[in-house]
């Protein structure tokens, strides 16, 4: 376990001024990753795919990089139900609202006019049916990160389908193989900064369910509708080389363990569940229970460590893998990822806080109350964050979710490169759509070996499958990797298509550090 340094590094946003246009180019990163299941049928929602033009145009908008590599995408092809199969159907519409982040109204884009976006639920192996009705300005897809699904359903533009053209539609059919915590949100530009995101939860049908109460977390780092939209962030970050001088970090430059230099953005709020830490969400319970807390990190520039005042926290899942339950009273979680803890409540009133790594603000928090008394103050710091903050090395997986033991049939290299100075990142050397694909084999057992040749931490994700780091064992689909650092990730190429991977940092995504993983024929 590491202790934490929340210290300022560099800022980017200075004086919020000016809207930009809207819209908004290329395509960002996303997740997959699961477990099964089947369950007696309901009526299910018909419908077809529109996807307004079938070529993978992503240009266009103020700020993205156009990923367009010139292919074309036939419409979907839709699933139907096995015998006794549930099928979880639901509509979801992006379009332009005016959040409410608790008395502060801001204009940004939604799923339903909500941030996060609405909650979809569902249990391991039912039939998932999405359609998304494209009411923004500019094109959309949504990717289901951490789920194993189907190539064509894995929503990256230019990759696995054309981008929804605005007023189209688009019928996502997948089946959620894997129990767990997951997210979906969009994979073109930086839309995912603007609001457009929300919890997706595969439910186990075998779980016991040892816990009294759940409840779902999401984290997100917030300037939209601020004065300034990701996409002039993401330009102004491209035309100044990534930053202003005389923004400190410390350690001579290195910045703050064990993550080291927190992000490349200074956001002037952090949410839990779609409000700022004045006008915070309360969750309510009774002393002694004990309640499962889902954690999302849905930001896209940001590292948090979070603890809940006054408890212990035992993980239980990473990333809606088990691990071997353990207990700290913090923890870290990368952009993308995601954590399921434990805790028995106490009597009273207590901040759960999610502190940005490296940044200085005032930390996104929510209130848990289980009996009388006045609420913290909004900028309570629990002393857990003053001690040991758990990272992935601190867990292993439990024997269930151990990946088969077996040597790998083939060895790729995965160099993250690249910096502020220019504000280009890499992989291999060269921006997405330059870099050569990562070619792996169907059937074979394939390890990554990635390594970080930035001064920043990267947290990598893969889609369409989920690795176990080589060192522990811990199965996830996207992993922290700090700067100077090599890690050793395997997966079993078992779910063929063309894939992305790449830097859960939307902006350093969507400045070229993503990469295709190909199946060769």
């Amino acid at each position: 376990m590491e202790s934490p340094a929340l210290v300022p590094r560099r800022s980017v946003v200075a004086g919020l001024a000016g809207l930009a246009g809207l819209g908004a180019a290329g395509l960002l990163a996303g997740c997959t990753s699961g477990h099964e299941h089947g369950s007696s049928s309901t009526a299910s929602q018909g419908g077809t795919a529109n996807t307004g033009g079938g070529t993978a145009n992503t240009g266009g908008g103020t700020g993205g990089m156009a990923h367009d590599l010139g292919r074309t995408f036939p419409p979907p092809t839709p699933l139907e139900p096995t015998p006794g199969q549930l099928v979880v159907a639901k509509t979801l519409t992006p379009a332009p609202t005016t959040a409410d982040l608790g008395g502060l109204t801001l204009p940004t884009w939604a799923y339903d006019g909500v941030v996060p976006g609405p909650l979809i639920r569902a249990t391991a192996g039912d039939l998932v049916r999405i359609t998304l009705a494209n009411q923004l300005p500019a094109p959309t897809t949504v990717h289901w990160h951490g789920i194993r699904l189907r190539n064509e359903a894995d929503g990256v533009p230019g990759l696995t389908q054309a981008p929804i053209a605005p007023g189209a539609t688009y019928r996502y059919d997948f089946v959620a193989p894997d129990p767990g915590t997951y997210f979906f949100h969009s994979h073109v530009g930086v839309q995912i900064d603007r609001g457009l995101y929300g919890a997706l939860i595969i439910d186990d049908p075998r779980e016991p369910g040892d816990y009294d109460a759940e409840w779902v977390v999401v984290l997100d780092d917030w300037l939209d509708g601020t004065g300034k939209t990701p996409d002039d962030i993401l330009a102004e970050l491209i035309k100044g080389g990534g930053g202003h001088a005389g923004h400190g970090m410390g350690m001579g430059g290195m910045g703050d363990p064990p993550w080291g230099p927190g992000g490349d953005v200074t956001y002037p709020h952090y949410l839990v569940n779609g409000r700022i830490p004045v006008a915070a969400e309360t969750f309510t319970a009774k002393p002694g229970q004990r309640v499962r807390i889902r954690l999302v990190n849905a930001s896209a520039d940001t590292i948090f460590a979070v603890a809940l005042g006054g408890h212990r926290l035992t993980v239980t899942h990473s990333d809606g893998y088990a691990v071997r339950p353990t207990e700290t009273g913090a923890l870290y979680l990368g952009m993308g990822e995601r954590y399921d803890v434990v805790t028995t409540l106490k009597d009273g009133v207590f901040p759960l806080v999610a502190a940005p790594f490296g940044k200085q603000a005032t930390a996104a928090r929510a209130l848990v109350r289980t009996g009388s008394g006045e609420a913290p103050p909004p900028d309570a710091r629990p002393a857990e964050l003053g001690g040991p903050v758990l990272t992935h090395a601190d867990l292993a997986p439990t024997d269930a979710a151990r990946l088969p033991n077996k040597a790998p049939d083939s060895v790729l290299d995965v160099v993250l490169g690249g910096g502020m100075g220019n504000y280009a990142w890499t992989i291999n050397g060269a921006a997405y759509g330059k870099n050569s694909p990562l070619r792996v084999t169907a059937g074979q057992r394939t390890r990554l070996r990635v390594s970080n040749m930035s001064m920043m931490t990267h947290p990598f994700h893969l889609h369409g499958h989920t690795f176990a780091v080589a060192s522990t064992g811990l199965r996830k689909d996207t992993l922290l990797v700090r700067h100077m650092e090599l890690v050793e990730l395997d997966f079993d190429a078992d779910n063929r298509g063309s894939w992305m991977a790449h830097c859960h940092n939307a902006y350093h995504g969507e400045a070229g550090m993503m990469i295709e993983l190909a199946y060769r024929s």
